[in-house]
């Protein structure tokens, strides 16, 4: 028995490790592509106008794709469709590479490479949030969320600077193709990783999309917990995007628009992401997951309230990288909560309205946080998030049917 144990165990790391390896490889390349995509467009056409519509272009596909592709995620084999995903961008990507190389090179064409990669985005954010389950023991669900979150934050260090690099000493048709080796590279990791076909997709899919959309919805109305976990979420998406938006303004305007300035205050976050994946990963929270949620709400809503009142750089910085390690310390037992509870059959469509929730809330804080900037202190607009995070993290605590989902679960793998 011991001898079965463990192979099991073996075999189960040997899948994370696939899996992780071929998200990361995937997720460097195209964060690579996409800082060299969203500078291009500035400097070439320094307009306000084509980086609102670039932004559009990234995150719109997104947004509205999430109801359709969750149900993919339910419908389909999960690592196929990561893996067409990955192919889709490749091959667009591609395209645009050899349309740059040969002369052809005109904004609009980024602006639809934008949007087929977040139509991408769109496929694998369920599937990839559903997936895990299938390969990851319950217990070990947190351990690998934030072993996740770590890496994508070392990647999102390190990409902005391969990135600037990269554009300065490369033609943007070249940088284009590190996407298309990453995403090779990716695909062929992934066909070495063994994971079951869920039920739900082995079966013949007799109703309609709409259909099972509304099953999805319905499901998540007639549960509690996640009910008040998606209306907690999006409020604490909206309530943070002054403390993920604002900084550069903060900084440029009190303390000077010098290029390291900048750069100290993303490279600090960063580091803080890091330092939280690595964090939840090995500490695993409290046994109560809401609990753990409340406590990563409180550090970011004090940070919050110290961002809007300190006038010390590095003090300012010193925040930024706590606010980076509140960020895994919430997201992690958020998503941990919903593989836990979640049956295999609504697991994709249930990322896919949280994702709907993720794409949508941080661009709208933005639109109603940002433009108040040019009116008022900003130091106002942070300590009005901060105090109203306070009061989203009591009532994390106060939710009954939060705090009985977020209770542990019986390990049973």
């Amino acid at each position: 028995m011991n001898e079965i144990n463990k192979q099991a165990n073996r075999n189960w790391v040997r899948d994370v490790a696939l899996f992780l390896t071929s998200q990361g490889i995937s997720l460097f390349g195209s964060s690579i592509v996409q800082y060299a995509i969203m500078w291009h467009i500035t400097i070439e056409t320094g307009s306000g106008v084509m980086m609102t519509l670039y932004i559009i272009c990234a995150f719109l596909p997104t947004f509205l794709l999430s109801p359709v592709t969750g149900v993919w995620a339910d419908r389909f084999n999960r690592k196929q469709l990561i893996m067409w995903a990955d192919g889709g961008i490749a091959v667009a990507t591609l395209i645009l590479a050899l349309l740059y190389m040969q002369g052809y090179q005109e904004i609009w064409m980024l602006l639809i490479v934008a949007a087929i990669r977040a139509f991408g985005a769109a496929v694998q954010t369920p599937a990839v949030g559903a997936i895990l389950p299938q390969i990851v023991p319950k217990s070990e669900l947190t351990r690998i969320n934030g072993l996740n979150s770590s890496i994508q934050g070392i990647l999102n260090f390190g990409s902005p600077l391969i990135s600037a690099g990269l554009l300065a000493a490369w033609p943007l048709s070249y940088i284009f193709l590190v996407d298309v080796v990453t995403a090779g590279l990716a695909i062929v990791t992934m066909l070495f990783l063994k994971v079951r076909t869920h039920d739900k997709a082995s079966r013949d899919q007799a109703a309609s999309y709409t259909a099972d959309f509304m099953l999805g919805v319905r499901y998540v109305k007639n549960h509690d917990f996640l009910r008040n976990l998606f209306i907690f979420f999006g409020i604490f998406m909206l309530l943070i995007a002054p403390a993920s938006m604002l900084p550069t303004l903060v900084v440029t305007r009190t303390y000077g628009d010098e290029v390291w300035r900048l750069s100290a205050i993303e490279i600090a976050f960063s580091v803080g992401f890091v330092l939280g994946g690595g964090l939840i990963s090995w500490w695993q929270g409290f046994p109560n997951r809401i609990k753990t949620m409340a406590l990563g709400s409180f550090i970011l809503a004090a940070c919050t309230l110290g961002l809007g009142s300190t006038s010390n750089f590095w003090l300012y910085v010193v925040l930024m990288v706590i606010t980076g390690i509140a960020v895994p310390l919430f997201n992690t037992p958020s998503m941990v909560l919903i593989q836990d509870h979640v049956e295999e059959a609504y697991l994709g469509r249930v990322f896919g309205v949280m994702s709907m929730i993720n794409t949508a809330m941080m661009p709208l804080g933005m639109a109603l946080f940002s433009p108040l900037a040019d009116f008022m202190p900003i130091s106002y607009i942070l300590l009005f998030a901060g105090f109203a995070l306070v009061i989203l993290s009591f009532g994390f605590l106060r939710n009954k049917a939060l705090l009985e989902a977020g209770k542990p679960v019986l390990k049973v793998d």
